[in-house]
């Protein structure tokens, strides 16, 4: 089964977005080839779900964060043969040599550019190849892939890491005696024939050969893209455990697109499985909200995380309700829609489904009494589902000490608003309990909304 997470949730957290500068893929889109952007983005629409995929995931990325590599050609070029070798040839060697006969002798005729393409194509993929020749030799040490639970247990047979498996069978494919040739190149100019037959072997004889080996160099891209950010940004790898050790540990953890975030512990099991999150407005509960649904996110997919430590048993979804939209071709209020979202996780969750889910003030869109009780109501009956990680957050802190009351495995936590003066300052930093901050009206007042209003009264303007 795969990990689940919905439209509503990748746009409430941020995470897709090619084009979207400020999302949590462009963040990790440091690739340099069209290949590895199309294998990052099936990355981030398909986290995995087994936690050895995981685990060996993150160890390679890892192990390229060590070895500190460069991507090592040169842009220009290898976007001229990774077109030329898009392009199936005629089939046959002598289809393909007439091909290029014709190509030659219209060059020469009519000025046509079809054999020089050929000709630049051959030399750039020549250039490609002799380079990831090289490039290969500098990965080695790769028993550094094994996770220590794959050192540990008894090895299957037949059994490889599918990371070896590849720089093995590339290996193999340059090992070959048809490309024996590729080290000296191409004398040039060449002649049309010595043209014809290197290209009639990479686009057909071996190209099956070739696609395995631009696959390699699109995986590449993206290790060491994202081992670049790991490092610059001084994320960390999260380790997974099996689905029925129900437990989430986080220290540090921020949000991964923020300079200078604030990082916060977090800890989830069985016992402990929803966090009630109180705090002013601007305290932070959004951010710390969506920078665990990140984290949480990043993590099924192998991909680092910004936090200085985590662990993390695996879930088999996350569904989230910060932004909800109203409908208003479907005639839905902003709070129907919340109780339709409200509908929709409880179903998911009522089919006993290991899940994270994250509430952003719940009900915000109808009166206060209301408000009070469905948060209640919901909340309680969530907390019984052991197997799924909650964090809920509310402005309505009177549910909180009913809360405390009525369920033992909450946490209580708040952001805390610090007055220096008249001026709030937020230290976005958790701490245990309920807030007893109230200080709309004061922010209201700083602003200097009533005195604007009734200077308008008093100059008979309204």
């Amino acid at each position: 089964m795969s990990f689940i997470a919905d439209a509503q949730t990748l746009e409430d957290l941020n995470l897709p977005g090619k084009y979207k500068p400020d999302s949590v893929y462009s963040l990790f889109n440091r690739v340099h080839t069209d290949g590895g952007a199309n294998l990052l983005s099936v990355m981030f629409r398909n986290p995995l779900s087994d936690p050895e995929e995981i685990n060996r995931r993150s160890t390679l990325f890892q192990y390229f964060e060590k070895k500190t590599l460069s991507f090592p050609f040169r842009k220009e070029v290898f976007g001229v043969a990774e077109n030329y070798l898009g392009f199936a040839g005629g089939g046959n060697f002598l289809v393909d040599v007439l091909g290029t006969f014709r190509k030659k002798m219209l060059s020469a005729i009519v000025r046509n550019e079809e054999y020089e393409i050929v000709v630049t194509g051959l030399l750039a993929t020549i250039e490609v190849l002799n380079v990831f020749k090289d490039f290969m030799g500098r990965l080695e040490d790769l028993e550094d892939l094994e996770t220590p639970e794959a050192l540990e247990a008894p090895r299957r047979v037949g059994a490889e890491n599918p990371f070896r498996t590849q720089v093995r069978k590339t290996r193999e494919i340059f090992d070959d005696k048809r490309l024996g040739w590729l080290r000296e190149g191409m004398i040039t100019p060449a002649s049309w024939i010595t043209v014809a037959r290197y290209d009639h072997l990479l686009r057909n004889v071996l190209r099956a050969e070739m696609k395995t080996v631009m696959e390699f160099i699109y995986h590449l891209d993206v290790c060491i893209a994202v081992s670049d950010v790991a490092r610059s940004k001084g994320f960390s790898y999260a380790h997974a455990l099996p689905g029925n050790r129900h437990v989430f540990q986080a220290a540090e953890l921020r949000h991964p697109c923020l300079q200078k975030a604030v990082g916060n512990p977090v800890s989830l099991h069985r016992n402990s499985n929803v966090v009630f999150l109180t705090g002013a407005n601007m305290a932070g509960k959004s951010t710390f909200m969506k920078s665990y649904g990140i984290a949480v996110y990043l993590a099924h997919m192998g991909f680092p995380v910004a936090a200085q430590e985590m662990i993390f048993s695996v879930k088999e979804g996350i569904y989230s309700s910060i932004n909800v939209p109203d409908n208003l071709n479907l005639g839905y209020s902003h709070f129907y829609a919340e109780v339709l979202r409200v509908r929709k996780v409880a179903e998911e969750v009522s089919r006993s489904m290991d899940l994270v889910v994250i509430f952003d003030e719940l009900f915000k869109g109808t009166n206060v009494k209301d408000a009070y009780d469905a948060t209640l109501a919901v909340t309680e009956a969530l907390s019984e589902y052991r197997n799924c990680f909650f964090i809920i957050s509310t402005h309505i802190i009177e549910v909180g000490e009913v809360l405390k009351e009525r369920c033992g495995n909450l946490q209580f936590a708040y952001l805390p608003t610090v007055m220096e003066g008249v001026v709030p300052r937020y230290t976005y930093q958790l701490e245990e309990g309920i807030t007893a901050d109230r200080h709309g009206m004061l922010i209201i007042e700083n602003e200097g909304i009533p005195e604007l209003l009734l200077d308008k009264i008093d100059w008979g303007i309204l």
